[in-house]
């Protein structure tokens, strides 16, 4: 055996095929293992997220580019206590900082993954003209769009409609309410499209699909670390990225979604 499977003493035998399963190793930890294309991204990821005092994230038991094995994360149920303290491990997290924005987690590749689609981390000093290019522009051009006129105002307008300017954050990247488990001892953090970025974009991601005591979460984050005045406006804006990404992958009702954010942004 060679590799991260050899690392940790299992079998490939025994683990054909690709996909996510659990697992137990020979030394009775509790693992999940990955194989997926996406696994080198992610093992950067969870190791640049675990930061002291952050939200806590599966430890990486091993990696290769092809196998990951990482800690499995026990069940538990959502509190509102829990989400206060994950509002201000957030906020820890983020000011953590990256390099740039789209700056990748050390040692993790350029061409990185959001669910099952690319994403490119292309370091730059500018948020707008960044966000434009690699998490608008570059869905838009691969998704099933009725119109795109909007998306390129929107991008037009960016350095207006961004808010005042902050540092690079260190995000999550792939926020919805599925990458947070419940555990008995809070909110954890999982599978990470991690890279530097907006803060505000972890946060609206937060709130697109829904998330128990969100508005604890929120309210703990911005006590720890004040959101810029004017943000609630802005979600749209930063929602504009997951649902262009959830276009790409699945159509549908994704692309009216996307264009409805897009006007919203607009109107802010």
């Amino acid at each position: 055996m060679t590799g991260a499977l050899a690392e940790v003493g299992l079998d490939p035998g025994a683990l054909r095929g690709g996909g996510v399963r659990r697992v137990t190793l020979p030394d009775g930890r509790a693992a999940v293992v990955k194989r997926d294309p996406s696994v080198p991204a992610e093992a950067a990821g969870l190791r640049w997220l675990a930061v002291p005092g952050g939200p806590p994230v599966p430890e990486v038991y091993a990696a290769d580019e092809e196998w990951l094995i990482s800690q499995e994360v026990p069940a538990g149920s959502p509190t509102a206590a829990a989400a206060e303290d994950l509002g201000r491990r957030l906020a820890v997290l983020h000011e953590a900082g990256a390099p740039a924005f789209g700056a990748p987690p050390p040692g993790g590749p350029a061409d990185a993954w959001i669910g099952a689609t690319g994403m490119r981390n292309e370091p730059a000093e500018s948020w707008p003209e960044w966000y434009a290019e690699h998490r608008v522009l570059a869905y838009v051009r691969r998704a099933d769009l009725p119109d795109t006129a909007v998306f390129d105002e929107v991008c037009a307008r960016l350095p207006e409609l961004a808010g005042p300017a902050e540092p690079p954050a260190r995000l999550h990247g792939d926020l919805w309410s599925g990458n947070v488990l419940w555990s008995a001892d809070g909110a954890w953090l999982i599978d990470p499209a991690a890279h530097g970025g907006h803060r505000e974009t972890d946060l609206a991601m937060l709130a697109l699909f829904g998330l128990p005591h969100l508005d604890r979460v929120v309210a703990a984050y911005d006590e720890a670390a004040a959101i810029a005045e004017g943000w609630r406006s802005r979600v749209p804006l930063h929602q504009l990225f997951p649902l262009l990404v959830h276009t790409v992958l699945f159509g549908g009702g994704y692309a009216s979604q996307a264009m409805a954010a897009a006007h919203a942004a607009l109107r802010a």
